[in-house]
């Protein structure tokens, strides 16, 4: 609850709204919430989510209204080093640069792999879940999550639709590095046992509830839980990399494109002074573990 209120007023200094609900309050914004055992919560009015695939497009868009070229499914084959840049030879192509980003998520560590780097990143397995309803709730389910400091159950849920919502355990059973070209995307029957146990505890009288088709992805997480942004050998600065946001890469995009950019224009952040604590130095580009 301290980190709820000193959140609050981080907040209020940006310009935005929130505060801090007790246990008892919290069916007024949750009708259906079952308060047991929770202490309080934290609320923003003008909060809202982001639709990943959504907002990638309108990205995508904006970048080939500028001159832009988006490749997809141009996998990366092999690199060459050059003078004053590199070629990347990709399944559809050569490509000649004179700068690299390697933001490739849980793929990142193999792309720097083709550079000779070692990059450091655990892609997590975390798997969600749609929830259908019988009939639309009257009011807005606002994102709900569980989970503070790492602690709590995990759950987290939303309304996606005026009769479905989308849940997730916001915590993983095995810390065991997947593989981002051969993994199980798909919700596990354990997992779904799990999920509705959490829901029925926390949303007991919740009408119609049944659970629908699930998934899995990938949260590609840093030993420290914060992104890697920035040249992993200083002596190649046009090598960037910017990768270990975790879940909260659409979120933090914005601000580690820019630090990105930064870096590969002025090898700094510029933009953000302070943000060189994220570039990944050799103590934090460390196995996940190892910094615990």
């Amino acid at each position: 609850m301290r980190l709820f209120a000193k959140s609050v007023n981080l907040q209020e200094e940006a310009g935005f709204k929130s505060r801090v609900y007790q246990a008892s309050e919290l069916q007024k914004l949750v009708p259906h919430i079952n308060a047991e055992g929770l202490e309080g919560g934290l609320f923003g009015p003008n909060d809202g989510f982001l639709d990943p695939y959504q907002m990638c497009t309108f990205l995508a868009e904006k970048v080939r209204a500028r001159g832009g070229e988006i490749r997809q499914f141009s996998g990366i084959v092999s690199v060459k080093r050059r003078q004053g840049g590199y070629t990347l030879e990709t399944a559809k192509g050569a490509i000649n640069c004179d700068i690299v980003i390697n933001a490739a998520g849980a793929w990142a560590p193999a792309v720097a792999g083709l550079f000779g780097q070692s990059l450091y990143i655990c892609p997590e397995r975390h798997e969600a879940i749609v929830i259908h309803l019988d009939q639309p709730l009257a009011y807005t389910m606002p994102m709900v999550m569980d989970l503070v400091n790492g602690q709590g159950s995990g759950l987290n849920f939303r309304h996606e639709k005026r009769d479905e919502l989308i849940a997730e355990i916001h915590k993983v059973g095995s810390r065991v590095p997947e593989d981002p070209d051969n993994y199980n995307d798909q919700c596990e029957e354990g997992s779904k046992v799990r999920l509705a146990e959490l829901l029925l505890d926390r949303l007991p009288e919740l009408p119609g509830a049944r659970l629908g088709r699930g998934w899995a992805g990938l949260y590609p997480i840093s030993a420290d839980h914060r992104p890697l942004v920035g040249p992993i050998d200083p002596s190649e600065p046009t090598l960037v990399t910017a990768a270990g946001a975790g879940g909260y890469g659409i979120q933090l995009g914005p601000v580690i494109g820019q630090m990105a950019a930064d870096w590969a224009l002025h090898g700094a952040p510029v933009s953000a002074p302070g943000t060189e604590i994220l570039a990944p130095t050799t103590g934090r580009n460390a196995p996940p573990g190892s910094s615990d």
